[in-house]
């Protein structure tokens, strides 16, 4: 059997091109896997909610195959590829006649997409889903939203593939005289970096030594300049956008990883999955998305009134317990290596590419 396979690749700064990049080279060790062709048996069409995924998305539609939902909240990509009446149309076809007016409300407040939790209550997945032969996700929040837009689609829910590292880890508390913490990726309002710069005065004042590595790009102009004054406190070091092998390296440069998702968008964190599987203890936000890590393989914050205050304490408390921080981590990367593998991401997407070919 021959897959088409349809990603974002590197050196596309995204998260899903390192992730179809991994799986990819996995897949063709199996099976032969032919990028972006038609001439194929099935075609695997990955998805996300930015604008490098358009063309994917049409031919996703135009041949149905299995879709791969990186973010199962499509909302902010029809956002970003419609223009005001095809954005209306596409809410109405998901969500009824009765929602046009709230369908025009959100398209004139979308300066707000990224942080209001309506546009994360409507994921907009019920073409693509009605359409596709089936739908991969990576977590059961998602699943729950995909078969609550196309019930009858089968839905196959998959563990994220651990992107193989590329430095030898220092465990997490080696580094105790200066504990780091590490925030990565696609930095939005989402990801909380206003409650981690919140909460780390409060670190910085019971561990002095403490630092907090902010590494990525800005979702906006807008966000850089509301996080400007938080991000000159003392003890914060700011990095842009790396690529790899830089990017592997700043992720081992750290003791913790903090990695919160509010309002959550139904995706699985691949910066999550390889801090982890070098043996960092993660600070995730507590939801549906993150659900299927170990309770003990990972440290849990509520995105209650208390997120701040909660974030600071399990902050504090890995700076001041090394052996509690290495023992998490190497939970973490067990956890990883049993079922987040290359070779079984692989293995279980040929599964479903065959169960649903031709």
């Amino acid at each position: 059997m021959k897959a088409g396979f349809f990603s974002p690749l590197p050196p596309a700064r995204t998260g899903v091109a390192d992730y179809s990049a991994a799986l990819l080279r996995a897949m063709r060790e199996t099976g032969e896997v032919a990028v972006n062709s038609d001439d194929t048996d099935v075609c695997l069409y990955h998805l996300g909610n930015n604008h490098l995924h358009r063309d994917i998305y049409r031919r996703a539609l135009a041949r149905p195959g299995v879709v791969v939902l990186h973010d199962a909240v499509l909302h902010h990509f029809f956002l970003g590829t419609l223009d005001e009446p095809a954005y209306v149309d596409e809410f109405v076809h998901n969500y009824g006649a009765w929602s046009v007016d709230l369908a025009r409300d959100l398209w004139r407040h979308r300066a707000r997409s990224a942080a209001d939790p309506r546009y994360f209550q409507y994921p907009m997945l019920r073409r693509i889903a009605e359409t596709s032969k089936a739908v991969i996700v990576h977590n059961s929040a998602a699943a729950r939203l995909v078969r609550t837009h196309a019930p009858a689609t089968p839905v196959h829910e998959l563990p994220h593939l651990s992107k193989p590292g590329t430095v030898h880890s220092v465990p997490a508390g080696d580094r105790v005289c200066c504990p780091r913490f590490g925030v990565f990726g696609h930095l939005r309002e989402s990801k909380r970096l206003f409650s981690i710069l919140r909460a780390f005065p409060a670190v910085r004042a019971a561990v002095p030594q403490a630092s907090l590595l902010v590494a990525g790009q800005m979702g906006s102009i807008e966000f850089a300049r509301a996080v400007e004054p938080l991000l000159a406190q003392s003890g914060v070091v700011r990095r842009p956008f790396a690529p790899e092998p830089e990017f592997t390296h700043l992720l081992d440069s750290v003791d913790a990883g903090l990695n919160l998702r509010y309002p959550g968008a139904g995706e699985t964190s691949g910066i999550s999955i390889r801090l982890m599987a070098l043996a960092k203890p993660v600070l995730v936000t507590d939801s549906e998305e993150t659900d299927r890590f170990p309770a003990d393989a990972c440290l849990r914050i509520d995105s209650g009134p208390a997120e701040v205050e909660i974030l600071a304490h399990m902050m504090i408390w890995l700076a001041t317990d090394p052996r509690a921080a290495r023992e998490i981590g190497r939970r973490a990367q067990a956890h990883i290596e049993r079922h987040h593998s290359p070779e079984n991401a692989a293995r279980l997407y040929w599964e479903v590419l065959r169960a649903h070919a031709g």
